[in-house]
């Protein structure tokens, strides 16, 4: 397996980068990504006068436009997909809620959809009427909820100073929140127990999406379960990233696949992997079901740990994987609270069905077990939400598809 694949647009850059362009009143975003979540994203950023919105089943488009709905007093009702009717809001609605944001839930309490009625600036006490505006969030459910937050701290009379509380998830993308924050002149600081983006007024930049470092994990898939020799080159990646699903290429050393940086992107090349490791997904909860795939098939025993989010993600990943791994002859088993193993028994591939939850990350994340004989993928479009040329791309590298 040799060749070059093209990766999408980070869709997670360039969701945020479209929530801080609209508060900055311009700039120019190259290399967006095509992404169902991003396209939805504009498409709804675009006309101000729409009185519902539906982010469909995309989590940072609800998350993100809940914030930036409220601090730019908009009225309208935000609705998503079933699922995401069943995804927990609560905790970024009572933190815009006691910033002034006047929010009610049209359904079940702490849900959307969500009826949004404008804004109504909380006035600071006299004390510290010069210091941020103070919260205190929980970090251990979502960090799309304190990105919301960060990104329309700006636009607060005295800005906003988030103290956090609990196990903090997914760090590195508060971290790309900030770095892009930064990029379209706020001002943002990270004080290690509390977050903080000082008043102030964004400014129109122009930003080059970097290629999504999400995507590439199934490349490396590919390589990792690939005959012995096969390299891909994909391009747009950076050695200093902001996307916390870097972390992949330390990863998938253990599983057999190096990274060689090049000029613009990577190389993966398959070597030996390891008799077997320990890994916190705290930071990259997108990865765990690319290497819990990975590791069953070449038989590397790896005991996961910070999968908490997986719970709510667009299904619940974690049982979807081990219903879907068990199909295999493979295992993830929870060994002690939020400690689980992957672990094999006479792992096979030969024809089974794998379904996918309405999930993108599960049809790419087991697609690469083709490489291993035939295997049939329920509902392939899903893969539209963040990756929508998967399926051609595996062609270009010599797959075969076949519509059922």
């Amino acid at each position: 397996m040799r060749g070059t694949a093209q990766l999408p647009a980070s869709k997670s850059e360039s969701n945020r980068a479209l929530i801080l362009q609209a508060l900055a009143g311009g700039g120019q975003l190259d290399n967006l990504s095509d992404a169902n979540d991003t396209q939805l994203m504009q498409r709804l950023l675009a006309d101000p006068t729409t009185l519902e919105l539906d982010a469909e089943d995309a989590g940072t488009v609800m998350r993100f436009l809940t914030a930036y709905l409220a601090v730019t007093d908009r009225h309208a009702l935000l609705t998503g997909t079933a699922r995401m009717r069943e995804r927990p809001i609560a905790v970024l609605v009572e933190a815009l809620r006691q910033l002034g944001a006047d929010i009610s839930y049209e359904e079940a309490e702490g849900y959307p959809p969500l009826r949004l009625r404008g804004w109504k600036v909380v006035a600071p006490e006299q004390e510290t009427e010069n210091e941020p505006t103070e919260l205190k969030v929980r970090g251990d459910i979502s960090s799309q909820y304190i990105s919301a937050l960060l990104m329309v701290g700006p636009m607060l009379p005295n800005g906003l100073r988030i103290w956090l509380t609990g196990k903090v998830g997914s760090r590195p993308y508060i971290r790309m929140t900030m770095a892009l924050m930064q990029h379209f002149g706020g001002e943002c600081r990270d004080l290690g127990t509390a977050l903080e983006a000082r008043a102030g007024r964004y400014q129109p930049a122009d930003y080059t999406i970097e290629s999504d470092w999400s995507a590439a994990s199934y490349w490396y898939a590919m390589v990792a379960l690939a005959p012995a020799g096969s390299h891909i080159t994909l391009p747009g990646l950076r050695r200093y990233s902001w996307q916390g699903d870097q972390a992949i290429v330390d990863i998938m050393a253990q599983l057999g696949v190096t990274t060689e940086f090049l000029t613009d992107g990577v190389r993966l090349v398959q070597t030996t992997p390891s008799a077997g490791f320990t890994q916190d997904f705290t930071d990259c909860p997108d990865l765990a079901q690319t290497v819990a795939v990975v590791a069953a098939a070449l038989n590397v025993p790896v005991l996961m740990t910070g999968l908490e989010s997986l719970r709510i993600k667009e299904t619940d990943r974690i049982f979807a994987l081990q219903t879907e791994l068990a199909n295999f002859g493979a295992f993830l088993t929870e060994e002690t609270e939020g400690f689980f193993r992957v672990s094999t028994e006479n792992f096979h591939v030969a024809g089974q069905t794998v379904a996918t939850y309405h999930d993108h990350r599960m049809a790419m994340a087991f697609a690469p077990l083709a490489l291993r004989g035939a295997i049939t993928i329920e509902a392939p479009k899903v893969v539209r939400k963040s990756y929508p040329q998967f399926w051609s791309e595996l062609e270009k590298a010599g797959f075969t598809t076949e519509v059922q």
